[in-house]
Parts: structure tokens; sequence; C-alpha cells
């Protein structure tokens, strides 16, 4: 008697079965998706099937896979990567380069910055240096950690008022990123950060619709709203990781003391951005 050998599935199957587990995707909603059939894709997971090039972008988007986790399925298919992944500095990003130091400078006389997928400055406008004040001087070294800035007892931390509300909306969005594209490393600045936020219950810090950033300045207490812009059309994956975090003030008690800010800077020939241009 011959006893078969089950074989184990090739990697892009194993890949495939993980994500669409991930994503509490049915077959038969993934087949929907990507225009193909259930019994298709179970025959795909089961090795039974070699998927096309054309068939593994059309699943790779349809359970919304980042640029580069695309990328990697379809090495696992056997495949080239579909998305470039430009550096920042390279002639073809000139015009992105430069359309982020506009909206920087035009974000002004408000804070705003570029950051990279788990947080790590690009850029920033010159009014930067008011998250920055008073920073100890090693999380101000690049790279510098945007969140980690934010939240550390000697960054923001020590001047942020309502660090519980603010710092759990930080800690818990991050924490959906790292559970949608896991990453060993965004796991492990997810778990630091939330060492800084002390526990506390949704109150008064809210504003009814978005929880403010209540940050003590020089000139008193600014009160900022935050809002996050990417690049949803990106075909570069260098691009599509990018974010652009601008604060605005919610109060106008906010807006004028971040305006004398910037009209003092201005007058003192302050630098144009405490971060930097886009490089």
């Amino acid at each position: 008697m011959v006893t078969g050998i089950a074989s184990e599935p090739p990697p892009f199957a194993r890949e495939l079965l993980r994500w669409r587990t991930a994503r509490r995707v049915s077959q038969l909603e993934l087949a929907s998706r990507a225009g193909t059939t259930q019994r298709y894709v179970s025959f795909i997971e089961r090795g039974r099937s070699v998927p096309g090039r054309e068939i593994v972008i059309r699943l790779a988007a349809s359970l919304g896979l980042t640029l580069r986790e695309r990328n990697s399925l379809l090495l696992a298919a056997g495949y080239a990567p579909a998305f470039a992944e430009s550096p920042l500095d390279a002639v073809a990003l000139r015009p992105v380069r430069e359309a982020l130091d506009s909206i920087l400078e035009g974000h002004l006389p408000y804070p705003a910055v570029v950051a990279g997928p788990r947080g790590e400055l690009v850029a920033a406008n010159a009014a930067f240096e008011v998250l920055t004040e008073g920073a100890a001087a090693e999380l101000l070294a690049p790279p510098v950690n945007v969140p980690r800035l934010a939240l550390h007892p000697r960054g923001m931390g020590s001047r942020v008022v309502n660090l519980d509300a603010w710092g759990q909306h930080i800690v818990e969005n991050l924490r959906a990123r790292a559970v949608r594209s896991p990453d060993p490393l965004l796991d492990a600045l997810v778990e630091e950060l939330a060492h800084y936020v002390p526990a506390g219950e949704p109150g008064a810090d809210y504003l009814g619709f978005a929880v403010p950033l209540r940050l003590r300045c020089a000139e008193g207490e600014l009160r900022l709203l935050t809002t996050l812009t990417s690049f949803a059309t990106a075909v570069d994956v260098t691009l599509a990781e990018l974010h652009l975090e601008a604060f605005l003030p919610a109060d106008p008690g906010t807006a004028e003391i971040l305006r004398t800010r910037d009209a003092r800077r201005a007058g003192t020939g302050g630098p144009l951005s405490a971060g930097g241009r886009c490089r």
C-alpha cells in the first residue's frame, strides 16, 4: 500500500492565506473583490494552482495591502515587484519634495511635519519648534521619531496637559496600523510608547468631534487639532509611506500665540524649517 505524503503549500499560498486570515476576509469575499471564483482562490491557497502576475496584483489590492506588502506578495509568487521604491532625494520625486516644502511653509504659523511609516521625521516647518521646546537633546538627534518625541517625558510628554487622552489616541492609532500591517519595529515602538501614557477616561478634554492636544508653552496653553494627509494615489513605495501631520488651533488664543511666535521668529531671522526641507 502506497501512502501519499501531503506537500506543504508554496510560499505564495501560505502568504495569501495569512493575509486573508489577518484581514478576516472569506475566500468568497476575496474572490468577489478580485474578480475571480472562490474555487480558484481555494486552489491557490492549497497550492493546486499557480496564479499569474495580474491575479496576484488584484488579490493584493483586494486585501488592502500597502505597496510594500504588495511587492512582497509578488516576490513570494516568483514575480518582480510592481512598485518602485525611490530614495526621497531621487530626481523623480523632486516635484513631491517641492510640493511638501510649499505645504509646510504655507501652513505657517502653525506646526506641520512630514513623517515616515514609523513616525520618523522627514521634514518640518519653523513652527515645529513649539513642539520641540525644552525636549532632551537625544530625542532631537536624527533620526527624530515624532510619536516618541510627542509622548516621552523628556520630550513633549511633560508639557501635555491631557497626556492620558491624547497619548492613548496616538498609541491606539499606531497599534491599529501595526495590526493591519504587521511590523516588529512598529510593535516595539507601540509597546514603548504605551508606558509613557497614564491611564485615563474620556472626559472634558474631548471637543465632541476630536481629541485636542493641550500643550503648555512659554506663552500659555495651546489647544491644537491634528490632521493626517497621505498620498492616496501614490505608486512609489517611499511616497506611499509618507504622511503629513498638520496642527490647527482649536481656539483663538492658540492662534494668536502661534501668530505672535511666527512674527517674532520672522523678525529675528529664524530658520525656515526646524526639521529641514524634504531631502
